[in-house]
């Protein structure tokens, strides 16, 4: 129980991350003075790599030594897991497209505005409700 406790904390972290870095973004994209920008970066510099990319590389090492330990020869066979680790990779390549997100603002290169960045902002909620709901009720 405790690799699923370490996990599901860790979880919460990545995703409090997930949530946040976006709104940052959008923010960041209304800003219209060099403090504020500058300011901007190193809320997100130090957001994604002191807690976002932190959390989600703990997320994953809980995760796979659950898999490793118990869930893969109980679970593997199921289609949920198999959903699950689909979405997991999915959720994986949006944190990397945040990292260019932030690399783009940091070299002053943002290409888009402050709605693209409020939509964006939502696709965590999607990925959580899928991923908990595959974990908790394991449909297939």
């Amino acid at each position: 129980m405790w690799l699923k406790a370490l996990h599901l904390i860790f979880m919460v972290t990545w995703f409090a991350g997930l949530f946040y870095l976006p709104r940052l973004f959008v923010y960041h994209a209304l800003a219209d003075d060099t403090i504020s920008r500058e300011r901007f970066k190193v809320m997100e510099r130090k957001l994604y790599w002191g807690i976002t990319t932190p959390g989600m590389l703990l997320t994953l090492l809980f995760g796979i030594w659950m898999l490793a330990d118990y869930a893969w020869a109980s679970y593997g066979h199921g289609g949920w897991l198999h959903a699950k680790l689909a979405l997991l990779a999915l959720l994986v390549a949006y944190h990397v497209q945040c990292g260019r997100w932030l690399n783009d603002f940091r070299h002053d290169r943002n290409r888009h505005g402050h709605v693209y960045y409020r939509w964006m902002n939502e696709v965590p909620v999607l990925f959580l409700i899928a991923i908990v709901l595959l974990a908790v009720l394991k449909p297939f």
